[in-house]
């Protein structure tokens, strides 16, 4: 190889920067535009590609790089991950580490704060199976309506505001049947 023209084009190819241009999810790979080119299918690194695997495609004009063993464009592979001003960074500080998807969700831990956060968008729904069980150490606060499908044991207080009913009786408004004055006991709620 003499030609110094070719040379210089191999070695201009051997890293590059570019955006994705198109996807396709079977098999994975995608086409990047860098500069006047528009390269064919090229697979992505993944952070986990072996039994332990994450799923997680690039988008549309994410920017990338390209690396290109020996210059050879179709041999290339592409590293996703760059902020750029089309996406910016979701971040701002040390010790965030931030999710944020397309629909606006954001999962985030803070280590300076030791704080965890989920939080989905409006109508999102979140399903955690555990067969094993599941296991909270601290206090919890829930707001909305709880429905649970079997049993339940309690050590400790419960307090109820309003009122608590078992079997359609109301233990703050059930009536007694057999009522006596003195110390004989009532009848069973009615």
């Amino acid at each position: 190889m003499n030609d110094l023209a070719t040379l210089a084009r191999l070695i201009e190819n051997l890293i590059r920067f570019g955006t994705i241009a198109e996807i396709q999810m079977k098999p994975p790979r995608v086409r990047v535009k860098t500069g006047a080119l528009t390269t064919g299918w090229l697979p992505w690194i993944a952070p986990r590609a072996g039994a332990d695997r994450e799923w997680d495609p690039p988008t549309v004009d994410e920017q990338v790089i390209l690396f290109s063993p020996s210059g050879q464009l179709g041999n290339g592979i592409v590293l996703t991950g760059l902020f750029s001003d089309h996406f910016p960074a979701n971040g701002d500080r040390e010790g965030l580490h931030r999710r944020t998807y397309r629909d606006g969700t954001v999962i985030e831990y803070d280590s300076v704060a030791h704080h965890l956060n989920a939080t989905l968008v409006d109508g999102g729904t979140t399903n955690l199976i555990s067969t094993g069980g599941i296991h909270i150490v601290g206090p919890i606060t829930h707001e909305g309506d709880y429905t649970q499908t079997g049993n339940q044991n309690i050590t400790g207080k419960v307090t109820a505001s309003v009122d608590v009913v078992a079997a359609d009786i109301s233990l703050v408004k059930h009536p007694h049947g057999g009522v006596k004055s003195g110390n004989e006991q009532s009848g069973e709620p009615l």
